[in-house]
C-alpha cells in the first residue's frame, strides 16, 4: 500500500512538471524556428538576423512586450499589431564587442492582449577574442548612383596559428561592389601585423535601393572556419535625398505634422510625381527646375501604431524613381 501511494505521489509530482515545460502557444507564431546560432564570429561583428512571424490564429495579436536577457541584443518587430495570418519579421541585432567566447540570450516576446502568451527565442554566438574588425562593418551610407566610393575593413589576427591566413573570400554574385584584398600595413612601432585589409567600390552601375550583404571569409583555422561582416548602404538614383527616411516621433493619433525634404542632383532636375500618397500621406511638389527642390511633405496620424511607409520620387531624369521611408510610432 505505501508503495501505491508513493506512486501516486511521484505522478502528481510528475504530471505539472510535463505541464510546465508544454511550450507557449505564441511558439507556433515562429513556426518553431525559435533558436538560431551565429556559430564562431570575430569579436566586435555585427550580427543580424530575422525571425519570420505568421499570426495563424483567427484573432488579431498586438506584440505588447520584448524583453531580451543581455544588452549585448535588441530586437525589434517590424510591426507591433498582426492581423490573422499576416506575416511580419523580429529583427534580431546581435553586438559581438561586448562579450568574448560562447554567449546564449533569450527573447521573450508577449502577445495578446486578450489572450497572452510569451514565446521564447535562444540566440547564441562565440566571439572570438584573437580575430578584430576594424570598423565592425562597411557602411556606403546614402549613396548616389553612378559615383564610385572606396570603403576599408581591417581583419587583424592575434591567435597563436602561425600559418594563419584567410583562404577564400564569397560575396554574393549580385553585391552592388567589388572587393580587393590587400596585406595589413606595420604598426606605428613597425611591427607586422598579421591580417588583411579588405577595400569595397560601389559599382557605378549598381541597382537603385537600400541594401545589405554578408561577406563571408573563409580561414584555414579549424576552430573558427568561417567568419563574416556585413556591408550596408542605399543606392540612391541619380539623386540625394535627405533626410532619408523621414523620422517620425511625438505625435498623437489625429495630429499632423509637416516634413521637408531635400531633394539634390549634379545637374538641373525637375520632379515630376511622387507615388504612394493618400492615407494620411500628402506631398507638395514645386513647379519648377533646379540642381535642389524641397519637397513638403505632411503626414497626418489615422490611425496608432507603427508607421512605415514608402513614396517613390520620380524626375525628368534618366533612371528608376528614387525610394523616401516615412517611419515612426503613432501614439494612441
Amino acid at each position: 500500500m505505501r508503495q501505491v501511494v508513493s506512486a501516486l505521489l511521484a505522478l502528481f509530482v510528475f504530471v505539472p512538471a510535463i505541464k510546465a515545460q508544454q511550450p507557449a502557444w505564441a511558439d507556433k507564431l515562429f513556426g518553431n524556428v525559435t533558436a538560431h546560432d551565429f556559430g564562431i564570429v570575430a569579436r566586435g561583428a555585427q550580427l543580424t538576423h530575422t525571425f519570420k512571424i505568421t499570426n495563424i490564429y483567427k484573432v488579431p495579436l498586438e506584440i505588447t512586450e520584448v524583453r531580451v536577457s543581455c544588452g549585448c541584443l535588441r530586437a525589434e518587430p517590424s510591426t507591433k499589431s498582426l492581423q490573422p495570418n499576416e506575416v511580419a519579421t523580429l529583427n534580431v541585432f546581435m553586438d559581438a564587442r561586448q562579450f568574448t567566447g560562447a554567449k546564449t540570450i533569450r527573447i521573450y516576446i508577449t502577445v495578446g492582449p486578450k489572450y497572452v502568451s510569451t514565446a521564447t527565442l535562444v540566440v547564441s554566438a562565440n566571439a572570438r577574442g584573437d580575430v578584430t574588425f576594424t570598423p565592425r562593418e562597411i557602411d556606403f551610407g546614402n549613396f548616389q548612383r553612378g559615383n564610385t566610393a572606396l570603403k576599408p575593413i581591417e581583419i587583424e589576427y592575434t591567435g597563436g596559428k602561425g600559418d594563419w591566413r584567410v583562404t577564400e573570400i564569397v560575396k554574393n554574385a549580385s553585391a552592388p561592389f567589388e572587393l580587393k584584398v590587400e596585406e595589413l600595413p606595420r604598426g606605428a612601432s613597425g611591427a607586422v601585423r598579421k591580417g588583411y585589409r579588405i577595400l569595397a567600390m560601389m559599382r557605378p552601375d549598381a541597382p537603385a535601393g537600400a541594401f545589405k550583404q554578408e561577406v563571408v571569409l573563409k580561414t584555414n583555422d579549424p576552430g573558427s572556419p568561417i567568419l563574416t561582416f556585413p556591408i550596408v548602404g542605399n543606392v540612391q538614383a541619380g539623386l540625394a535625398v535627405s533626410p532619408s527616411p523621414i523620422n517620425v516621433s511625438g505625435m498623437k493619433l489625429g495630429e499632423a505634422q509637416t516634413k521637408k525634404v531635400f531633394v539634390r542632383s549634379a545637374r538641373p532636375f525637375r520632379i515630376t510625381a511622387v507615388d504612394g500618397q493618400g492615407d494620411g500621406i500628402a506631398v507638395d511638389i514645386p513647379n519648377r527646375q533646379d540642381t535642389t527642390l524641397v519637397l513638403t511633405v505632411t503626414i497626418q496620424a489615422s490611425k496608432a501604431g507603427d508607421l512605415r511607409r514608402q513614396l517613390s520620387i520620380r524626375t525628368d531624369l534618366d533612371g528608376e524613381p528614387t525610394p523616401l521611408l516615412i517611419e515612426g510610432v503613432i501614439e494612441p
